[in-house]
């Protein structure tokens, strides 16, 4: 049974957040620290490349899962396990000589992610409420999106000054500090339906069809388009799902309860979760043009978007106040408006040197204005519009639009970037780049406009 006299601390939200910073200190950094890893490891650019997306693409794949077990057998226990793995998945990078642990790291952490997000989600639905339930998925949406950028720039300055290793033991002590500041919080699960058969078929077919269209918008550039391996590939991933939304359709424990998609606001904030997180794809495009195209270090473009750290973590306590007195959508819709202009106007490739890094730098300030806007209200939106008693399996699959839509996102740019590349050249490719990643935030902004109504966050559903 859930505990309902148990009233949520600041302890909890500190350890909460600490709990989802380590996931960003081993899923960000690792970007910021190639060079430096491929030297010290003597590992290949393709291996590091494939290390980097395990993690997401981990997360992604067993995100519903863990959110779905969280509220079977306990969202607090699903959390420590979690922040466990994140302990042992560092400790494996730490000791990595090779390829092997830092592969085998790399896969636990992304399980551990997977573990840590629904359930922390779900925590603070269970034992906070109204208003203080926006503030404390604000303070969340700190770790989570502002998380990004300043585990980004920290990594980076650790790697410089302290090695990159230091990274991962940072990562340790934070799951650490985590376990410590939520021991008091008491086990929070679902009401006992009877039903606690895990659907394993379910996930077999989710795990084949993502790995598949993964591996197809990753490698299919490299193996060919025409090859038959990509072909398989495609159609593998159109069979899997058609065959995973026929099994899931009205089982009692489908890994994905499709009826979770019947209210409007639930689906509209998914839906724009995973196309504003694809529009994560602008950072690769962004930060490999101006490099390539204009000379700049990492370091150098790096800070550029420094801008996006500074107004996302600015603009999330925003969006919080701007719900509790006007409701989500009208948030929603301006952080996803202005995601499309800040990200747009990075296109504009035609501008000389000095004209382009402004533009670039208020792009990015643009875009993290815009993301933080949007991230309590939608997050909000999703949590409080979720029935008790599947808040952990709604918050898994919310998340889960946010991995993937992340991890594709990033895939499906690079591939429209490397290939415009070949043919017409790094400014080109940089604006087709440029140009995907506007669509996802049009149609993102779309799906805002005709799914979630306008009374969204003002008459909860409890």
């Amino acid at each position: 049974m859930m505990e309902t006299t148990y009233k949520g601390t600041n302890k909890m939200i500190t350890g909460i957040v600490f709990g989802v910073l380590t996931f960003w200190l081993f899923a960000q950094a690792m970007v910021n620290v190639v060079p430096a890893i491929q030297q010290d490891l003597g590992v290949s650019m393709g291996t590091l490349n494939i290390a980097i997306s395990l993690t997401a693409l981990f997360s992604g794949i067993f995100i519903v899962a863990a959110g779905g077990l969280a509220d079977k057998v306990g969202r607090k226990k699903i959390t420590n396990f979690g922040l466990i793995l994140s302990i042992v998945g560092s400790l494996c990078i730490v000791l990595a000589n090779g390829a092997t642990l830092l592969i085998i790291g790399r896969i636990i952490q992304g399980i551990s992610a997977a573990c840590i997000m629904p359930s922390t989600i779900a925590l603070m639905k269970a034992y906070f409420e109204g208003a203080d339930r926006q503030r404390a998925l604000s303070y969340w949406s700190i770790g989570s999106w502002g998380g990004s950028g300043f585990c980004s720039l920290f990594g980076g300055a650790i790697a410089t000054y302290m090695g990159w290793k230091w990274i991962f033991i940072f990562s340790i002590i934070f799951a650490i500090l985590a376990l410590w500041l939520i021991k008091d919080t008491p086990e929070s699960k679902a009401k006992d339906t009877g039903n606690s058969k895990f659907d394993i078929k379910g996930l077999i077919v989710f795990i084949i069809t993502m790995l598949a269209l993964n591996i197809f918008i990753t490698q299919g550039a490299e193996i060919g388009w025409t090859n038959w391996i990509t072909i398989v590939l495609i159609v593998v991933a159109i069979i899997g799902a058609v065959i995973f939304v026929k099994v899931e359709n009205g089982r009692s424990n489908a890994l994905i309860d499709f009826g979770l998609f019947k209210n409007a606001p639930y689906t509209g904030a998914t839906v724009s979760n995973f196309l504003l997180n694809a529009v994560a794809g602008t950072l690769v495009v962004a930060n490999t043009y101006v490099q390539e195209g204009r000379g700049f270090t990492s370091f150098q473009s790096g800070m550029l978007s420094i801008g996006y750290l500074i107004a996302v973590l600015g603009m999330i306590r925003v969006g919080e106040k701007i719900l509790q007195k006007i409701g989500a959508k009208k948030p929603m819709l301006w952080g996803a408006f202005l995601t499309l202009i800040g990200v747009g106007v990075m296109g504009l490739t035609f501008l000389p040197d000095v004209a382009y890094t402004i533009v670039v730098f208020i792009g990015f300030a643009l875009f993290g204005l815009g993301l933080g806007l949007y991230a309590t209200p939608s997050t909000d939106t999703a949590v409080s519009n979720a029935p008790d008693d599947k808040i952990g399996a709604a918050s898994g699959i919310y998340k889960m639009a946010s991995s993937l839509g992340s991890a594709f996102g990033v895939a499906i740019s690079a591939t429209v970037y490397a290939m415009i590349a070949d043919k017409s050249g790094v400014d080109a490719a940089a604006t087709g780049g440029i140009i995907t990643n506007v669509v996802f935030a049009v149609i993102a902004l779309l799906s805002i406009l005709f799914m979630v109504p306008n009374n969204a966050g003002k008459n909860e559903v409890k």
